[in-house]
């Protein structure tokens, strides 16, 4: 690297630093975002505060019209756990064999902190670029998201302000940085349900209903139930029961009701509302007494093709010289709200996940410093003027 992106890329560290140095703890900011936006100023942007009941928002953006490129992140981390179980203090950052320690370096202060940097780097190189270029950070994207992206993404609609790319900075490497790209993610939709029994004596069965009996027939047939065969791009849909609970802690008592929570991660192969149907159809067929109360997270979507898939590649290939693979696997991410935009091509590309929500998470210096130009190199090959 010559002296200025040295510099730079210092720069790219230091904020990762500074950002993970604040305990934000889902859904609280700390003051993170305030940090980001005095950065973004100093380079000309206008910031935006969409700050919802409890989560902090943030919409920074540089120039205008359309294309509108943005780079979306949160600055919410999940707790640390056990202190004993990490080598340094999770929210005091140090740097360890070119390794940073702390809650976040990985997912995704390292990812913002690289963010922020590309895209001032490209507005002082580029100030009379194309469109408008954007910056999407809330406090509340390992919690209850619902007053975060999807609170921003609506506001966006509400004044016909499109987003035409973007790029979601989650830890999307697996084992070395930008071998993978996130191109999509499977929906995600959760049942909570309630079967309800009548409570007895486990001798005098006879007398009772219990609720988990008349459950397992149905559940069975809800596990071997095919859904789908998946595709291309997506593994088939898939069904897991993470949580049940009945009973009243004595071994001699029929439950009166049971707590089954099941989880669906869906391919676009499947809609929500068919799962609706068929969970329903199957509880139905076995009699039982129950209630649904149905959590929805998200669609799957996917960006197959296009522009910023094949510059997104390039930029790689230029900066760490390897051939990306492309993805859908993991759990859900926020670039599932900003889908929604029309023809929007969202991507998910950013530091490796290996140490995410564990204890001593971490992330190379050095990969957060190429990040940065791999997010500046694409957006020069997009917005420069």
């Amino acid at each position: 690297m010559n002296n200025h992106d040295d510099r730079s890329g210092q720069e790219v560290v230091s904020l990762c630093l500074e950002l993970v140095s604040r305990p934000s703890v889902t859904p609280k900011d700390e003051g993170c975002q305030q940090l980001i936006a005095t950065r973004l100023r100093d380079s000309g942007f206008h910031i935006e505060n969409l700050t919802h009941i409890d989560t902090t928002n943030m919409y920074a953006t540089h120039g205008s019209g359309s294309p509108n490129f943005c780079f979306l992140g949160h600055t919410d981390v999940v707790p640390p756990g056990d202190s004993g179980l990490w080598a340094y203090s999770p929210f005091e950052p140090v740097i360890q064999g070119g390794m940073i320690y702390g809650r976040g370096t990985a997912d995704m202060k390292g990812g913002d902190a690289a963010m922020v940097m590309a895209a001032k780097r490209f507005v002082e190189k580029h100030p009379n670029h194309k469109g408008r270029i954007s910056l999407i950070f809330t406090s509340n994207e390992e919690g209850d998201f619902k007053n975060g992206t999807p609170h921003v993404v609506s506001r966006l609609m509400e004044r016909n302000e499109n987003i035409d790319y973007c790029i979601v900075g989650e830890p999307s490497s697996q084992s070395v940085l930008g071998d993978t790209i996130k191109i999509g993610r499977r929906g995600s939709i959760t049942a909570n349900i309630r079967v309800f029994g009548i409570q007895g004596h486990v001798a005098y069965p006879h007398l009772g209903r219990n609720p988990v009996h008349d459950a397992v027939p149905a559940l069975s047939e809800l596990l071997s139930y095919q859904w789908d065969g998946g595709n291309e791009y997506f593994p088939p849909t898939s069904m897991q029961i993470p949580n049940v609970r009945a009973g009243t802690g004595a071994g001699n008592v029929i439950p009166g009701d049971c707590f089954i929570q099941i989880n669906w991660r869906f391919s676009n192969e499947t809609t929500a509302d068919e799962i609706k149907r068929v969970t329903d159809e199957i509880l139905s067929k076995y009699k039982l007494n129950y209630h649904i109360d149905w959590e929805f997270f998200g669609d799957p979507y996917i960006t197959e093709k296009g522009e910023l898939l094949d510059i997104t590649r390039k930029a790689i290939k230029d900066v760490c010289g390897i051939d990306a693979q492309e993805s859908t696997t993991g759990g859900t991410s926020d670039g599932r709200f900003v889908a929604k935009f029309n023809e929007c091509q969202v991507i998910e590309l950013g530091a490796i996940s290996e140490t995410i929500h564990k204890a001593n998470e971490c992330t190379s210096a050095e990969d957060l410093e190429k990040l940065a130009v791999i997010y500046e190199k694409i957006l020069e090959m997009i917005m420069a003027e």
